[in-house]
């Protein structure tokens, strides 16, 4: 099953312990099949929003929403199910310097 996850920010990272090396996490999920592809995103103020409002394109820079927590990067992980998907996650760094969400793809 493949899952997106979305790597952000958070306002409460953890701060007493270290996180593990993301060089080490992306090596391991690559290799054993579980990681399809990932990458990290450039800064919000590079976004560009573009919605359709009566027929009128309408373009907006940067990002749509004001929030402190933004979306950093993304891995689209191929897992039996959501607790192997977990356990993918919760090993990424920014589980613990941020935060990681997880998405099923429809139909999956």
């Amino acid at each position: 099953m493949k899952y997106m996850m979305f790597v952000c920010t958070d306002t409460e990272p953890e701060t007493e312990l270290e996180a593990p090396d993301i060089h080490k996490w992306v090596a391991e999920n690559d290799a054993n099949g579980r990681r399809v592809l990932g990458n990290q995103l450039v800064s919000p103020s590079a976004a560009t929003t573009v919605r359709v409002r009566g027929g009128e394109l309408l373009l907006t820079d940067g990002p749509f929403a004001e929030t402190k927590e933004v979306i950093v990067g993304f891995d689209i992980l191929e897992c039996a199910d959501l607790d192997e998907a977990i356990e993918v996650a919760r090993a990424h760094p920014m589980s613990w310097a941020g935060r990681v969400e997880l998405r099923p793809f429809h139909g999956e």
